[in-house]
């Protein structure tokens, strides 16, 4: 986790971005035999902003998509959620069974701020141009 200064009053807020399908799908599995599951999900809203990353790159499994949901859910108009993905998220139902992509979406999308980018990879057309590259010795 790390505080991220606000510009404007100089206070901080907790951004928790550790945050892939991966991890959320271990700390199911991990918490679901005693079922502590609630109790992981509170400790991760305890952040201002939680932030998960690529969504869409991968298969999803049942747990994965579990735990995404639970998230949401949990966080549903209490705190921030920022999620990137190389999907639109009509298509999360590719993912997850639809009822849970249906609700997931449903939660994520009611008061969002949705930017969405299009174009070529940075990172390639960067490589592609010989910027950022450093030779390996």
């Amino acid at each position: 986790m790390t505080a991220v200064p606000t510009p404007r009053n100089g206070s901080t807020n907790n951004v928790d971005y550790r945050y892939q399908l991966g991890l959320l799908a271990t700390l199911v599995r991990a918490h679901r035999s005693d079922d502590s599951v609630n109790r992981v999900v509170a400790r991760i809203l305890r952040a201002d902003l939680i932030v998960v990353d690529d969504i869409g790159l991968l298969e999803v499994g049942a747990d994965a998509a579990e735990g995404l949901y639970r998230l949401v859910d949990a966080a549903y108009e209490k705190r921030s959620i920022a999620v990137s993905s190389n999907l639109h998220p009509a298509g999360f139902d590719a993912l997850m069974p639809k009822t849970l992509a249906t609700a997931t979406v449903d939660r994520l999308l009611h008061h969002a701020h949705v930017c969405q980018t299009s174009g070529d990879s940075i990172r390639l057309t960067q490589a592609l141009a010989g910027k950022g590259v450093t030779a390996m010795s």
